[in-house]
């Protein structure tokens, strides 16, 4: 049996290391993965679907396995229903237009007699108190920090919202370094990729957080009763930072490290 079915594709850049990510997110929308284009810092991922069909092209693709007579005939019923629905629709609108239409009754009438509209009920609710200018945010005193490292979509608009609103302020959440790489062609300074919570190969949560162009040894302020003498991917943190920019074209939230303890 010939395969005819029509599919349509798109295409995304994923940063190396967020590949299984980007692709479990389009999977739920029912994408599958067509080719993978590795490049050194991201992967351009094609995917493919296929086409949803319409109920005109059901219709067409039905008509053209029919025998050459009985497409004649079908076509000949078409013509005939048309033309019995043109009649039908004269002649109601005949009818129709002999009747006058009633006058629509106004706001004033409707009105008058009518009860007052009551107000509803005023309620209270105590808001989430606000941490201070000063106060180091985290998933604890901030609902917004919380919501932010639980997102599945490390593009979603709740990203650059936060960076805007909180730019500047220092925030504190268990992170892992994803991946690792040489800032340009430094060879002791690195761009770090940073999730939230636990590294795993398959789970990921938060947007794609950056430490970058930093040395391992003096910017990360590595503290702790184990302060290793390097680290890299797959090792756990304790990160303190302060919130940078949101380059939403490389979907990277940058952050200034603070404090760093491995975990």
């Amino acid at each position: 049996m010939v395969d005819d079915a029509q599919y349509e594709y798109t295409s995304v850049q994923a940063l190396r290391g967020t590949e299984a990510k980007a692709i479990a997110k389009w999977e739920k929308d029912g994408w599958q993965v067509d080719r993978r284009d590795q490049g050194v810092l991201r992967t351009e991922l094609t995917f493919r679907r296929v086409k949803p069909k319409t109920f005109a092209g059901t219709v067409l693709a039905a008509f053209r396995g029919l025998e050459p007579k009985v497409q004649l005939l079908a076509v000949s019923a078409g013509v005939l229903l048309l033309a019995v629905v043109v009649v039908v629709g004269v002649v109601v609108g005949t009818r129709g237009g002999a009747s006058s239409p009633q006058p629509a009754a106004s706001a004033t009438d409707a009105e008058v007699g009518a009860e007052p509209a009551q107000e509803p009920a005023a309620t209270s609710s105590a808001a989430p108190p606000t941490p201070a200018a000063d106060e180091v945010l985290t998933v604890e005193n901030n609902a917004d920090l919380a919501a932010l490292l639980a997102l599945s979509d490390d593009q979603a608009p709740a990203v650059g919202e936060f960076a805007a609103r909180y730019r500047g302020r220092t925030i504190e959440f268990d992170g892992n370094i994803a991946d690792l790489q040489p800032h340009g062609s430094y060879t002791t300074r690195y761009d770090l990729l940073i999730f939230a919570g636990d590294y795993s190969p398959t789970t990921i949560s938060g947007p794609n957080f950056q430490f970058r162009d930093v040395n391992i040894t003096n910017d990360l302020h590595l503290t702790g009763p184990n302060v290793p003498d390097t680290i890299g991917a797959g090792n756990n943190l304790r990160i303190v930072a302060e919130v940078g920019d949101y380059i939403s074209e490389q979907g990277l939230f940058l952050l200034d490290p603070v404090r760093t303890e491995v975990r």
